[in-house]
C-alpha cells in the first residue's frame, strides 16, 4: 500500500537533537487514579541520560484530571465540564509535584507550561510560547507542558495532547517527537480485536488508506487513539518532524525505542517548512473555508497564490490574518493558509478579477487572496 515501507530503515533516536515525548493518561496514572512512581522515575531516567548526551527534551504530559479526580471523589465515570475543570486543577500540581520529585534525581530543574490551542494558533500567542519554550531549554530546563484544561471555555476534547505534542513539535522545529501509548505502534486493524493484524514498521506518508487503518479509542482514562495520532503525525511530519508511536506500559520506554525495540516510525517530509508555513500547515482550528474551482486548484498546484476570480464560495466567520481552509469543488481540503480578507469582504469579492477589488469594497487591498507566502498546500 502507498506509503508504506517493509523494513524500518530510519535510526531510533541517536540522532535526535530536539525530542517531544508525548505521555498518555493511562501510562502514567493507574484505574484507581494513583501515579504510577516506579514507571514515572524510570521514564525521567531515560529523559535525563537522553539530556546527557546533548537532547533537548519536551514532555507533553496528560493525567491532570486523571489524578485530581481521586482526590475530589469523582468516582462516576462520566464526568461534568466544570467537574473535569476542578480534577484538572487538583491535579496539575500533584503530577508538576511528581515530575519536578522525580527529574530533581538527576538534579533537572521543570518547568510546568499550561497551553491552549489558541496559544499554537494565534500568531502572536505563538510566538510568544515559542520563545518561552526556546529560552527554557536554553537554561538546561526540562519544560512540562500540558493542556490548560482549567480555563477551557468548551468541551475537552479528545486526544488534545497528541496534537497537542505535534504542535509544540513543529512550534519548536523538533526533529522527533515519541507518542508513548499503550500499543507498539501502527497495525493495518486494530490489533485487541483482530488477530490477523499486520504491524507496520515504516509509513513514508500518511495517505488516506493508512488514515483508514486507525482504530477506536480505547476505553478508561486515556482519551486518544489512533485516529489522533495519525492528525498528530500530519501535523509533525509536515513540519519536518520524524514521529514514532512506541509502546509505553514497559519501564524505560525510551531506552528501549533508542536501542532499536519494535516501533512505528512515520518519516518527515523531505523539506523542512519555515516557522511560518509549519504554522499554517497546523493549524488546528481554521475559521472559515474558501471553496475554489478547478483553474483557482491547478493554479495553487503549481505554487501561484489564491485569487479572488477562483473563489466560488466563503463559508464561517474570520477575519483578515485568520487561518482558512481552502477546499476543491467537491469540499475535499486542498490546501490552507492565512485570509488577507474579512469572510464579509471575501464574499463581495468572490470570483471577481483583483483590478476590481477596490471599486467593490472601496480600498486597495491585496491583489490575492491568500499570498502564496501564506499558502500550504496539503
Amino acid at each position: 500500500m502507498t506509503g508504506l515501507r517493509k523494513e524500518q530503515t530510519h535510526p531510533a533516536l541517536a540522532d535526535a537533537r530536539r525530542l517531544v515525548v508525548k505521555i498518555g493518561s493511562a501510562l502514567l496514572v493507574d484505574e484507581e487514579g494513583r501515579l504510577r512512581r516506579q514507571w514515572l522515575d524510570a521514564l525521567t531516567d531515560d529523559v535525563a541520560a537522553l539530556m546527557q548526551r546533548g537532547c533537548e527534551v519536551l514532555l507533553v504530559s496528560s493525567g491532570a484530571i486523571a489524578v485530581g479526580r481521586r482526590h475530589l471523589g469523582l468516582t462516576h465515570k462520566a464526568l461534568r465540564l466544570e467537574e473535569k475543570q476542578a480534577a484538572a486543577a487538583t491535579g496539575q500540581i500533584r503530577l508538576a509535584h511528581a515530575y519536578q520529585e522525580s527529574l530533581a534525581r538527576h538534579d533537572i530543574t521543570v518547568a510546568q507550561i499550561l497551553l491552549t490551542l489558541e496559544d499554537t494558533e494565534e500568531r502572536r500567542r505563538h510566538l510568544n510560547a515559542r520563545s518561552t519554550l526556546n529560552t527554557l531549554l536554553r537554561l538546561g530546563t526540562l519544560p512540562v507542558i500540558n493542556e490548560n484544561d482549567t480555563v477551557a471555555t468548551t468541551e475537552i476534547r479528545v486526544g488534545d495532547n497528541d496534537r497537542l505534542a505535534a504542535r509544540v513539535a513543529a512550534m519548536l522545529g523538533c526533529d522527533t517527537l515519541v507518542l508513548l501509548s499503550d500499543i507498539d505502534g501502527l497495525y493495518t486493524a486494530d490489533p485487541r480485536g483482530n488477530p490477523a493484524a499486520e504491524f507496520i514498521p515504516e509509513v513514508a506518508e500518511i495517505t488516506p488508506g493508512i488514515e483508514a487503518m486507525a482504530g477506536v479509542a480505547p476505553t478508561g482514562y486515556s482519551s486518544g487513539g489512533m485516529v489522533t495520532k495519525l492528525v498528530a503525525g500530519k501535523i509533525a511530519t509536515g513540519a519536518g518532524c520524524r514521529m514514532a508511536i512506541a509502546d509505553g506500559r514497559r519501564l524505560n520506554p525510551l531506552k528501549a525505542v533508542d536501542e532499536g525495540a519494535r516501533c512505528t516510525w512515520f518519516l518527515a517530509s523531505v523539506e523542512p517548512r519555515t516557522a511560518r508555513k509549519r504554522w499554517i500547515a497546523g493549524s488546528l482550528k481554521p475559521a472559515g473555508r474558501l471553496l475554489v474551482d478547478a483553474g483557482a486548484l491547478k493554479a495553487l498546484k503549481s505554487g501561484k497564490s489564491l485569487l479572488p476570480a477562483g473563489v466560488t464560495g466563503v463559508e464561517g466567520r474570520f477575519e483578515r490574518g485568520d487561518a482558512v481552509l481552502v477546499c476543491d469543488p467537491a469540499g475535499q481540503e486542498v490546501a490552507r493558509g492565512l485570509a488577507a480578507y474579512s469572510a464579509a469582504d471575501a464574499r463581495l469579492i468572490a470570483g471577481h478579477k483583483s483590478r476590481e477589488i477596490e471599486a467593490i469594497l472601496g480600498y486597495r487591498g491585496r491583489e490575492e487572496l491568500i499570498h502564496r507566502d501564506d499558502l500550504v498546500v496539503s
